[in-house]
């Protein structure tokens, strides 16, 4: 369907926060859109919670799959049955702002792009904001983000009418990096809409929290799915974690000059 969002959610043990994610979704002023949740064989009473936005609102879906696959798999089941022309993608813990879809899918046609991003901001587990808003570059290339993953999963869209249904591989971890990396060998550039408009939700035992489980993640997508030598792969590894340093001693200089000016 045109203009039609589907809204991409693998769904496991969330309980917790998947009934805030699913209202952030219904709080969007861009009203065009379908949420595919789909269970990956969850133990808790998650689903229960999900079946009560079934009753209230058919925009909402849920595939349950009979045994525990991963999120790689679970977001392209829900790819395989989506009908929107957007395919968009927002984790089980986390949040978009009411605006995110109305703003970015105009910023997609004003740009005439098929994959686009957006700023976004980090919170805790009791949703409280943990650190100033992660910055995005305006557009970014295949060879950019090998040295950097400046898409945000939780804010990014592509547009099937440009690119078709481009799906995840089949990894254990970072499947959304090699995501962007494989889109990106389609088109030239991806573009950053220069706003926050989502919440990413740190957990204590998230690969965002294990910077050195992420740097192993990164060197076996660099290696085992972009085909690269170890040295190549290693190469990219040391750009990630150089710009990742960076961007931390940014946000410390700022966070102090602020500091400064509140003092004095």
């Amino acid at each position: 369907m045109n203009n039609l969002v589907s809204i991409i959610t693998p769904s496991y043990k969330a309980k917790k926060f998947i009934d805030k994610t699913i209202e952030s979704v219904l709080a969007q002023t861009y009203q065009n859109w379908e949420m595919i949740i789909v269970d990956d064989f969850s133990s808790d009473n998650s689903n229960e919670i999900i079946e009560k936005y079934l009753q209230k609102d058919n925009r909402i879906k849920l595939i349950k799959l009979n045994r525990n696959s991963g999120a790689a798999i679970s977001r392209n089941r829900a790819i395989e049955e989506a009908q929107g022309q957007y395919i968009a993608f927002l984790d089980s813990d986390d949040l978009w702002k009411p605006q995110k879809l109305e703003k970015q899918i105009k910023f997609m046609q004003q740009k005439d792009c098929a994959l686009s991003y957006t700023q976004y901001e980090t919170i805790n587990e009791q949703g409280e904001k943990i650190n100033r808003t992660k910055k995005t570059p305006t557009k970014v290339s295949y060879s950019d983000l090998l040295k950097s993953d400046h898409i945000g999963c939780l804010t990014a869209i592509y547009d099937t009418k440009k690119i078709g249904k481009v799906y995840m591989p089949i990894m254990d971890r970072r499947q959304d990096y090699a995501l962007w990396l494989k889109i990106l060998k389609k088109i030239d550039f991806a573009y950053g809409l220069e706003e926050r408009l989502a919440s990413y939700r740190m957990l204590k035992d998230s690969l965002s929290s294990n910077k050195w489980k992420l740097v192993e993640y990164n060197f076996y997508l660099f290696r085992d799915e972009e085909k690269f030598s170890r040295l190549k792969s290693s190469y990219y590894v040391s750009w990630n974690i150089t710009i990742k340093i960076l961007q931390i001693c940014q946000n410390k200089f700022q966070s102090f000059r602020e500091y400064l000016n509140k003092k004095f």
